[in-house]
């Protein structure tokens, strides 16, 4: 029978509105960079389709089966775990992929703010003419000065996490929905008057030929498992937010009568739509103005500024970039931080504005870490062969990507198929025992898993150790 629990904390008024909200989950500052250059780094359309055949054969089946948990369970991931655990008859230890989304999340959120911190700090640079004729040494100067400078880090640290504590502290309808409702459609439209300005360049065609069209003779000098493969299902995976706890409380605010498949299925598509629009937008602007494209902070905060400073209307399409970027970086934070919320008003009684603040405090408080990061507590290591230089910044960022995430998406998928049984499963899919349901089933149950695997095999530095990745 199908569970008849409800949230306390409410639930989403459509299923548009959680599709919205999920996609901002997943749509963050990562997409607008990352996966753009990893398109063009590694093969162009050869690595969009490896991607998409990703997405489809592993971030698609977690996030189902993520979903599906929150829905049955109705309250916080840590709660929800132990509600499904005791429904099962199992050990109350499942509990720990709870803890293990929420506490990722937060960390996450800690030195997330402070990189959203950058974007606020941009958005009011840019729209000042601060890079009006600016070259390559001004722009690096200009981000260099920025994170060296403490007190400046942690004045726009401190901004946006007010803002993200003020949208959750509102609740589901008050807060977090009317936010997606506004904040998706408004980036969507930013994005799409970004790329009517970049079809207007010179080298429109060239940034198109760039992301989607093989380059076979670059393709042969590359490893497929390595360059193509391992970026792939390592972006398709951290790109869903899988296994830090949002998508199981927004699943958790979804109606009965809902499609988890429909949802998951837009969602990707949307994700990975904006992913391509975003660098419709970027790479025709880098290579009108002969810049390099290359991934990272760097592309965002020092390549692109050199490009607006000499464009027509520069000053206003630079500012709209930025807020653009921090559009998805907010629709992202309000999500990670939703989770620890949740568990302290079902756990400590707290009223939602008291738990939304205390999260945002501590949330603020570890941010200290990562501003420090980057100037006076700065330090240098290795890790899995690759050179670190922000200390604390880098060991927050391996803890959480290389190693909570990989290992709670991981848990998710042996829950949901190795210990649920498969009568929870098929009722809450609402699929019944039908070749869709059998199709997720397979895949949550075997190729999922080993993809999750070899993404924290190779996180880990494993492969580089084996000779698979070159060192």
């Amino acid at each position: 029978m199908i569970s008849k629990r409800s949230s306390v904390h409410g639930q989403w008024s459509s299923r548009w509105v959680f599709i919205l909200a999920a996609t901002g989950s997943a749509v963050g500052l990562g997409n607008i960079w990352r996966f753009p250059y990893l398109v063009g780094e590694n093969g162009g359309g050869a690595f969009v389709l490896v991607y998409l055949i990703c997405v489809v054969l592993v971030g698609v089946p977690i996030m189902m089966a993520e979903i599906l948990l929150g829905r049955r369970g109705r309250q916080s991931p840590i709660n929800t775990m132990s509600i499904l655990a005791a429904e099962e008859g199992l050990s109350q230890y499942w509990q720990l992929i709870g803890w293990m989304g929420v506490i990722a999340g937060f960390i996450i959120l800690s030195y997330y703010s402070v990189i959203a911190g950058w974007t606020l700090a941009y958005i009011f640079r840019t729209g000042a003419g601060a890079f009006i004729g600016a070259d390559g040494g001004f722009s690096k100067n200009m981000f260099t000065e920025l994170v060296s400078d403490p007190e400046k880090l942690l004045a726009w640290h401190t901004i946006f996490i007010v803002m993200s504590v003020v949208i959750v502290s509102r609740g589901v309808k008050g807060g977090l929905e009317i936010a997606v409702k506004f904040l998706m459609p408004a980036l969507l439209i930013l994005l799409l008057v970004m790329v009517g300005y970049a079809m207007s360049t010179e080298k429109f065609l060239e940034g198109i030929t760039y992301l989607f069209v093989p380059d076979f003779e670059r393709l042969a000098d590359k490893n497929f498992f390595a360059d193509i493969l391992l970026p792939a299902l390592g972006q398709a995976f951290f790109s869903l937010s899988i296994g830090m706890g949002a998508i199981m409380i927004y699943g958790s605010y979804l109606s009965q009568k809902s499609s988890i498949t429909f949802n998951c299925f837009t969602i990707a598509i949307a994700d990975t739509s904006v992913a391509m629009l975003a660098g419709i937008a970027i790479f025709p602007i880098v290579f009108t103005y002969g810049l390099e494209p290359a991934g990272g902070p760097g592309l965002i905060f020092i390549t692109l500024p050199i490009a607006f400073g000499q464009m027509p209307f520069g000053t206003l399409f630079g500012t709209l970039f930025f807020i653009l970027l921090l559009f998805a970086a907010w629709t992202s934070a309000i999500s990670l931080l939703e989770p620890a919320v949740t568990w302290l008003i079902e756990n400590k009684n707290m009223s939602r504005i008291k738990a939304s603040t205390f999260a945002g405090v501590i949330a603020w408080t570890l941010g200290l870490v990562t501003v420090l990061s980057f100037n006076h507590w700065a330090f240098s290591f290795s890790f899995a062969g690759v050179d670190k230089e922000n200390g604390f910044f880098d060991i927050f960022d391996i803890l959480t990507s290389n190693i909570l995430l990989p290992i709670g998406g991981l848990l998710i998928a042996i829950f949901a198929v190795w210990r649920m049984s498969r009568k929870s499963t098929a009722e809450e899919l609402g699929l019944g025992d039908n070749i869709s349901y059998r199709a997720w089933r397979f895949s949550v149950r075997y190729v999922a898993p080993f993809g999750v695997i070899v993404i924290f095999l190779n996180a880990i530095g494993v492969f580089k150790l084996l000779g698979f990745v070159e060192q």
